[in-house]
This record gives C-alpha cells, sequence and structure tokens, in this order.
C-alpha cells in the first residue's frame, strides 16, 4: 500500500479523450491551462482519439511515475477506466476532471462536476488510496457485468449518436432494451465457500457505491465471511420475468428502490468465479466494465485487486456538494 511519491511542483499530465482542434476540446484545453496558470503549476494536455487512448494513456503515465507526477484523465467513466488501467500498471498516482453523463468513479470521491471547479479542486489535492476491481485482467472503478446490461449500453451508445447525450435519452434506450430482452444466460458462481448455479438475464457486479445507493442496493445486511470493511464488490443477480415486471423493475431502479424488488438477488465477496454453462462451442462471453463493451474469455474472475489506485483528493471540506 506504499503511495507512489508525488512532487506538486512536477508537470501534470492531462489525458482528454477528444480530437485536439475541435471546438469543445479546445475550450477544455483554455480551462485547464487557465487553473494551472493561476495556481501556478505545470501541466501538459495530451489529446486522444479514441483509437489512441490506450497508449497516449501509458505513455503520459510512465511519464508521470517517472517525475513524480500524475495522470489526469478528463473525460467521462469509460476514459477515466483507461486511464486508470494505465495509471494502476505504472504504479502513479491518477486525478480526474468528469465530463461524461453519470461521473460515478468522480463524484463519489468529491470531484466537482464543473471543469474549471474540477481543475481547482485537483490542484489541492494529495494522493489517497481508493479500491479497484478487476475482470479478468481488465480494471473497473464503477461497475462489471454480463448478459443483458451490456446489450443496454450498447443501445444507449445507439440513442445517444442518435439523439445526443443525455439522462433521457439513456433511460428511453434502457426500457427499449428491456421491452426486447430475450437471451437467459446459465451460469455456475462461486463466492467464498458457496457455488450455485443460476439461471439470469444479467450478473451486476458493483464496485462504486455511489452507483449502489443511487439504485437502492447499498445497504446488503450481512457481508460474506472474509470481506473486509472496505474491499468488497457487491454482486446483482437480475432473474428471468417478464416485460411488465421487468419495466417496474426499471422504475424502481430510477426511484433508488431495486433492493425491495423481487427477482433480484444480490451479496458482497471479494472474489467471485463466473462459469457461463451454455456458450455452444464458443469461449469468449461478451461483458462490460464501466461503461464500456468487450469480449472476454471464459471463465470470468471478478475480484477486488490488492493494490490500491492512488486517487488524487482534496480535503473533505473541498469536495463538490
Amino acid at each position: 500500500m506504499q503511495c507512489p511519491l508525488f512532487n506538486p511542483a512536477a508537470a501534470l499530465q492531462f489525458v482528454v479523450n477528444g480530437r485536439s482542434g475541435h471546438a469543445d476540446a479546445e475550450a477544455t484545453r483554455e480551462v485547464i491551462e487557465a487553473g494551472l496558470h493561476e495556481a501556478g503549476r505545470a501541466g501538459a494536455v495530451l489529446f486522444a482519439l479514441p483509437d489512441e487512448l490506450v497508449r497516449v494513456a501509458r505513455e503520459a503515465a510512465t511519464r508521470a511515475r517517472s517525475e513524480n507526477s500524475a495522470v489526469v484523465a478528463v473525460g467521462g467513466d469509460g476514459t477515466i477506466n483507461t486511464v486508470a488501467q494505465a495509471a494502476h500498471a505504472a504504479g502513479c498516482t491518477l486525478g480526474v476532471i468528469p465530463r461524461g453523463t453519470f461521473n460515478y468513479f468522480a463524484r463519489e470521491h468529491g470531484a466537482p462536476t464543473e471543469t474549471s471547479d474540477a481543475v481547482r479542486w485537483l490542484l489541492d489535492a494529495r494522493p489517497e488510496p481508493v479500491q479497484i476491481s478487476a475482470i479478468n485482467e481488465q480494471v473497473f472503478l464503477v461497475n462489471a457485468s454480463l448478459g443483458l446490461y451490456p446489450d443496454l449500453l450498447q443501445d444507449r451508445e445507439a440513442w445517444k449518436a442518435r439523439f445526443g447525450r443525455s439522462r433521457w435519452v439513456a433511460f428511453g434506450a434502457g426500457i427499449a432494451t428491456l421491452l426486447r430482452a430475450q437471451r437467459r444466460l446459465k451460469l455456475s458462481i462461486a463466492w467464498d465457500t458457496e457455488v450455485r448455479s443460476v439461471r439470469a438475464l444479467t450478473l451486476f457486479v458493483g464496485n462504486n457505491r455511489l452507483q449502489l445507493e443511487q439504485l437502492g442496493l447499498g445497504d446488503v445486511g450481512e457481508r460474506s465471511e472474509g470481506a473486509e470493511a472496505d474491499a468488497h464488490v457487491t454482486a446483482v443477480i437480475l432473474k428471468p420475468i417478464g416485460t411488465l415486471a421487468m419495466l417496474a423493475l426499471m422504475l424502481r431502479g430510477a426511484l433508488g428502490q431495486l433492493g425491495e424488488a423481487g427477482g433480484i438477488e444480490r451479496f458482497v465477496c471479494q472474489r467471485l468465479e463466473v462459469k457461463p454453462t451454455r456458450l455452444l462451442g464458443r469461449r469468449r462471453v461478451k461483458v462490460a466494465f464501466d461503461g464500456e463493451v468487450g469480449w472476454m474469455r471464459a471463465p470470468l474472475t471478478i475480484r477486488v485487486l490488492p493494490q490500491p489506485l492512488w486517487l488524487l483528493k482534496a480535503a473533505p471540506s473541498k469536495a463538490a456538494p
């Protein structure tokens, strides 16, 4: 748990998911550079197209590590995930400036959602350890899932491309996904001393307390044996249900009452092994992590990582409301 060396005078490495020259990207650069100038701090603003983001994040994290500085992710949960993976692998400190729709990770740790406020908050922050989890070798900060939820995320991105980015668009995409939900999963799930076979529409594993609380899943009662106070994830199994029950379930989620709903099973643990038992010859499974969708080889291992992520966090009195 040794904290990386951090020199506040060293140049911060800002990684922005966007195209240099685009009006919004240039406005972001101006706000960041103005904040650095006002505070008398140094920093480099690096723009990366989506297919360049992994490489740019790794290079920036390596540079930050060598200079006892931090790499700062500027974007939504998906961008923050990519930069966090690079920071964790390099062993350097991470900073965040949220610019997404939900910003669960940044908000959980007190970062303001306005860019200028977030820059000021960041420049007064120091490294603090936070929990980070992984599905196979892919880290996640907010959640990981398989089944219906990755389908929902893909539909949401398609709706955003057509109708714009907003929470109402995301909600509408969610309803459309649930109305045509057909696929059922048959899973073997092992955690602690238990092994169970379950049928499910989706398996959702949350690492972010803010998101879990907003869904009404923040309190699961007594934790599984061996799950420490700050080292566990919450697994949620959505069992197969009818269309009307599915819509009622979505409404409960929007109202923060999902924990009271039927058709939901949940438990906490530090590690779980997931084996889909009906792959029809395929060895890969579609999964989602922090809003990104990809394919992974089964079985899936989901766990809290022993080494924390070191995150720049300001004093509680300066956290966002």
